[in-house]
């Protein structure tokens, strides 16, 4: 028993000091342009210790916007973007993720490699155990200049939720950051999802995804990114989320749908966290 008390505390350790960089490499700039490879609410749920997990995000975009965001980037319309998210349960408040490969296919450059994320989210111990639940995950991307004019962009993302007789609340109070014009150029983009739990394999959700824009001077509302969502879950081996998406303003694509996979792979031998 010493022997895991020295070890937990130097993974404590360790762990603090990822929570304490990821703080501050995320508060630091940001821009964002409505186009993402991920569209999914964080429920604070991870990967039990040791076990390894893959997801496999898919977004198409039958009716979006016809422009590009920037000089050069993927055109949303008719683009199929998304991802595979690697998962590694480390303890049972920590788990470490990496995207790879990040990719679109759309109607005018083809099939292109986007970049890659690496992930490292902390959570209230077994929150679907719990009433209230609560977490914060941070992502540092490598974008290839397709998707992102920024090389280099961060993530923080706060969970808060509740469990409430079958129904789920959850915020995602989102803050983007590249690395430029200071901490009120972070741009605020939030998340929500209210679900209910027909039964143990399945549920239903409404979610709303949004870009507002730069906390410093909020993009106009017609430029502003607003899409809700319809979507359901199916729990099983291998979990299905699905939904259809539909903009609510200008700057928003008209018709938006998602299908994802998650499975646990394996568990990793000689590591057994408690």
């Amino acid at each position: 028993m010493s022997g895991q008390r020295k070890n937990w505390g130097t993974l404590g350790r360790w762990t603090l000091a990822c929570a304490a960089l990821g703080i501050l490499l995320a508060i630091a700039p940001a821009a964002a342009f409505g186009q993402t490879d991920e569209v999914q609410v964080y429920d604070a749920s991870i990967a039990e210790p040791g076990v390894v997990n893959l997801t496999w995000h898919n977004n198409y975009t039958p009716d979006g916007r016809t422009l590009p965001s920037f000089p050069g980037a993927v055109i949303p319309d008719k683009s199929w973007n998304g991802g595979l998210e690697w998962a590694y349960g480390v303890t049972p408040w920590f788990e470490a993720g990496l995207y790879l490969p990040l990719y679109s296919v759309s109607k005018d450059q083809g099939m292109t490699y986007n970049g890659a994320k690496i992930r490292l989210l902390f959570v209230r111990p077994h929150a679907d155990q719990h009433e209230f639940f609560y977490g914060v995950n941070f992502e540092f991307s490598f974008n290839q200049s397709q998707w992102d004019p920024n090389g280099y962009t961060s993530e923080i993302r706060p969970i808060v939720g509740a469990h409430w007789h079958g129904w789920d609340f959850i915020e995602n109070p989102i803050l983007d950051n590249s690395y430029r014009g200071g901490f009120e150029n972070l741009d605020f983009a939030p998340e929500t999802r209210i679900a209910y739990h027909v039964n143990d394999d399945w549920a239903v959700a409404v979610e709303e995804y949004d870009d507002i824009g730069p906390v410093r001077n909020f993009y106009k509302s017609d430029q502003q990114f607003h899409e809700m969502w319809a979507t359901f879950d199916h729990y099983a081996k291998t979990d299905i989320e699905a939904g259809i998406g539909f903009g609510l303003t200008p700057g928003s694509d008209k018709v938006t749908l998602k299908l994802m996979f998650s499975r646990d792979l394996f568990r990793l031998p000689h590591l057994h966290w408690r």
